[in-house]
């Protein structure tokens, strides 16, 4: 049975929305000295405008970490500064901390580019390159000037059937990736994520375009990339989040509210609000 703290209800979303900054709600368990990605009071601006208040979480390692929240809660600018996808946009500015494997993220001199290089990312429109499947795969390592084409074709192998398409592929792989079905590019692109062995893998709503047969390979991929890789995950779809994450972070209006391990943030969060998102009240 689900138990929540006595509270009014939405009192916690509605201090939020009148423009105050309460405290997250952590579970105990949640600190993670050994946390691959570490956020410390992370705010981030567009211009004048507060897009994320005062994040902090722990994202341990080798464990799949969703992130939930209405449309327009700050969840995708959350994922997007992690790679710093966000210095694309001239008028954002950041406050806090980032680290990775104990790197600052957004330390002055930091290379972008290496920095990138430690993540994979999958966006959520599956966005193949307009070559080859094989190709595709091994497109970082050739950036990184990998000639070994044994060693290409061991990563590619290995990638592929990391993402569970090996089997539909390995006789078509030099044939153009953009005549596979949705579900497949998405799938290809993750493969192409994980060939250069990424510390930190981000994915951002990776289902939102698929049918449900597809969806249904994907969160099955995402758990069997667990352990072996950290992923980050955006995502609009409770019973996914449910499914197929560790831990869950619930979002509203750029703050995180309350994260926990994913079973007692669906079963027994510590406030009504989360308890009516997940359960689908509201959002």
């Amino acid at each position: 049975m689900m138990t929540v703290a006595q509270e009014s209800k939405f009192s916690r979303l509605e201090e939020i929305a009148s423009g105050k900054h309460p405290d997250t709600e952590y579970h105990e368990g949640m600190e993670d000295p050994e946390a691959v990605l570490r956020i410390k009071d992370f705010n981030l601006f567009y211009g004048d405008f507060q897009a994320l208040w005062n994040n902090s979480m722990d994202i341990p390692r080798g464990q799949i970490t969703a992130l939930v929240g209405p449309s327009g809660c700050g969840k995708s600018t959350l994922l997007r500064s992690v790679n710093r996808l966000n210095d694309l946009v001239d008028s954002v500015r950041i406050e806090g901390q980032m680290t990775l494997a104990g790197d600052s993220i957004y330390a002055p001199g930091v290379d972008v580019i290496e920095l990138r290089k430690r993540m994979g990312m999958v966006f959520q429109k599956s966005n193949p390159f307009p070559m080859t499947i094989f190709e595709n795969v091994v497109y970082a390592l050739r950036i990184d000037g990998v000639r070994n084409k044994s060693l290409l074709e061991d990563i590619c192998e290995r990638s592929l059937r990391g993402a569970a398409l090996w089997d539909e592929v390995k006789d078509n792989l030099h044939k153009s990736a953009l005549a596979l079905s949705g579900g497949q590019q998405q799938r290809l692109c993750i493969a192409r994520a994980i060939a250069a062995e990424p510390e930190v893998l981000l994915m951002d709503e990776p289902c939102s375009a698929l049918d449900p047969i597809a969806t249904g390979k994907i969160e099955d991929l995402i758990q069997g990339l667990k352990g072996e890789y950290t992923v980050l995950i955006v995502t609009h779809n409770m019973q996914q989040a449910a499914r197929a994450s560790d831990n869950t972070a619930f979002m509203y209006l750029g703050h995180i509210v309350e994260y926990g391990r994913t079973e007692d943030i669906f079963t027994k969060p510590v406030l009504q609000e989360t308890a009516d998102y997940v359960t689908g009240r509201f959002g």
